[in-house]
This record gives structure tokens, C-alpha cells and sequence, in this order.
């Protein structure tokens, strides 16, 4: 009986120990994509010409270059790099270069303002 009793104790430490693992990883805001490409989600911080800073669910900033190869699209139509506005929820696909993440594609979501959204910093 105390056999048994160890066999699913240590079934369950590694089914628990591949939950924990299966959480980090889903967790994780900056993951590798197909062939090489890096996605990073969240709301975009800073934005200049050559890079755009993103704050992921996970409070981690992440900078990203933008170059004349970049595509940006908005809810499924081409839009332009002065499209982007700090508070824009994006989706990018990055590759790395010279050990920076640069742009192949920015997707823009829909913006929340205060305005459309209410004040909630009042009471």
C-alpha cells in the first residue's frame, strides 16, 4: 500500500510540476513563432520613427525597430507607421537583427481613451 501511495505522490509532483511549466510558458509575453519570428503583444508605450516600445501584460517593456520593410495593418486593412499612438494595443512579429528585434509586421487594435471609455480616475 505505502508503494502505491509514493507512485501517485510523485505522479502528482510531476503532473504539478508540468502545470507550473505549462503556466510560465503560456504566460510569457515575448514567445518564438514560425521560422525564427518573435511575437510581442501589449500596449504600445513609446513610439519614434525607428522603434516602438511595447509594455506587455506582464509589465516587461519591449523595444522593437521599425524599418521601410515594416507592414502595419489595422483591424485587417494597411495602415501607416504614423499610425501608431502610445495606448495602442499592438500584435508584432519580430526577427532579430545585430541582437535587436526588428519589425516584419505590426498589427494596431482598436484605441481605448479616457474620452470613449469613461474617467474612471474620478468618484
Amino acid at each position: 500500500m505505502q508503494k502505491s501511495m509514493h507512485i501517485r505522490i510523485g505522479g502528482f509532483r510531476k503532473g504539478a510540476a508540468g502545470l507550473a511549466l505549462f503556466l510560465l510558458l503560456a504566460s510569457i509575453q515575448v514567445a518564438f513563432g514560425h521560422g525564427g519570428m518573435e511575437h510581442v503583444m501589449g500596449t504600445i508605450s513609446k513610439v519614434s520613427a525607428q522603434s516602438v516600445t511595447v509594455e506587455t501584460t506582464a509589465k516587461k517593456m519591449v523595444e522593437v525597430g521599425l524599418d521601410s520593410k515594416t507592414k502595419y495593418t489595422r483591424n485587417g486593412k494597411k495602415a501607416l507607421a504614423g499610425d501608431l499612438k502610445v495606448g495602442d494595443r499592438v500584435m508584432i512579429e519580430a526577427k532579430e537583427v545585430n541582437e535587436k528585434l526588428v519589425a516584419e509586421t505590426v498589427k494596431l487594435g482598436s484605441v481605448t481613451s479616457s474620452s470613449e471609455h469613461g474617467d474612471h480616475s474620478k468618484k
